[in-house]
């Protein structure tokens, strides 16, 4: 059964693969503790709280939490977002860099000033089966990045991690990806024995480039169209239309859909985000992705395909009697 952050569940329903609860700055928070964006944990978890619950009257019921460290993580402040919530979320493990490492890493390990052995696969491994710090949640995705920079050393060092700790625990991958960089981490990946079809290449949602799709997609990974909302990398129309073509191509049983949205994110500053991002909130793909894309011609079966099923079995689920799921409250406005 897939683990969240209460624990094991029988299914998750309509989910929604790459978002995000919170994401902090630990440092800034300590000695800067009266910043404007403020951090009171219980006020922060009610209304984070609240925003799930409005994502759920509109038909999902899971949400995949995909800060890592790198991201500000902080799992205690989710746990109690997890209690006042009936949306299932799902915790991740990973670092996030596009190319330097913190310290405590980049320090030790192969290719570092002191050397010794590399401790990042034994971390990935330790949170999957044992549970994250002392919360004893455990998480049930592994999580890597590369951006413009490409496949830095660094990258390559984590990724390898990612890998490993992969083929010890089955645990599913999921990506932060810059294109055309979704074709090295794919082929990094398969070097280090994994599975390709139990890999999310995120971000893929940001391309208009048909073939490159198709080709992350031959390489027989799931394609993140996940980034609904922020429009300055790809407008609307643009994602919707990618998103229509892959289904009208055949490819729904490949697509995974979300917004990488945040509840709280004290690394941006809200009213310009509001400003500059109306749309980037986690009601935007009930709301208005899923009716244009029914326009467009996408069928209710492929948007079950996206929202319920392809991530059921991205997390192993195999059963021939998984349950129906809840399926997104249809919207005709």
């Amino acid at each position: 059964m897939p683990e969240t952050v209460k624990g094991p569940v029988a299914d998750l329903g309509a989910t929604l693969m790459h978002e995000h609860v919170f994401g902090l700055s630990p440092e800034i928070l300590w000695n800067w503790p009266d910043i404007p964006e403020g951090w009171d944990l219980e006020a922060r978890a009610r209304e984070a709280a609240g925003k799930l619950e409005a994502l759920k009257a509109e038909g999902i019921d899971s949400i995949v939490d995909l800060t890592v460290v790198g991201l500000g993580r902080y799992v205690p402040a989710v746990q109690r977002v997890a209690e006042l919530t009936s949306v299932n979320i799902v915790a991740a493990t990973g670092l996030y860099t596009y190319d330097a490492l913190p310290p405590y890493f980049g320090n030790r390990g192969p290719g570092s000033l002191f050397g010794g052995r590399d401790r990042l696969a034994e971390f990935f491994v330790r949170d999957l089966t044992e549970g994250i710090g002392r919360t004893g949640v455990k998480a049930a995705m592994l999580k890597c990045a590369t951006d413009k920079p490409g496949m830095t050393p660094n990258c390559r060092r984590i990724f390898r991690a990612v890998a490993e700790a992969h083929l010890a625990t089955g645990a599913p991958i999921t990506t932060h990806s810059h294109e055309p960089g979704g074709l090295d981490q794919q082929r990094l990946l398969a070097s280090c024995g994994v599975d390709l079809s139990r890999v999310v290449i995120g971000h893929a949602g940001d391309s208009t480039d048909l073939a490159y799709l198709e080709e992350l997609l031959a390489g027989g990974s799931y394609l993140g169209m996940d980034r609904f909302g922020i429009d300055t990398i790809s407008p609307f129309a643009d994602r919707v239309r990618i998103v229509a073509d892959l289904c009208a191509r055949g490819h729904a049983g490949r697509l995974v859909l979300s917004h990488d949205s945040y509840c709280f994110n004290d690394r941006f500053d809200a009213d310009v985000v509001r400003r500059r991002h109306p749309d980037y909130h986690l009601l935007h793909i009930s709301r208005d992705v899923l009716p244009a894309l029914r326009e467009r011609g996408v069928t209710e079966a492929q948007i079950q395909l996206m929202l319920v099923d392809n991530p059921r079995r991205i997390f192993g689920w195999t059963s021939t009697s998984a349950p129906t799921g809840t399926s997104p409250r249809r919207t005709t406005s």
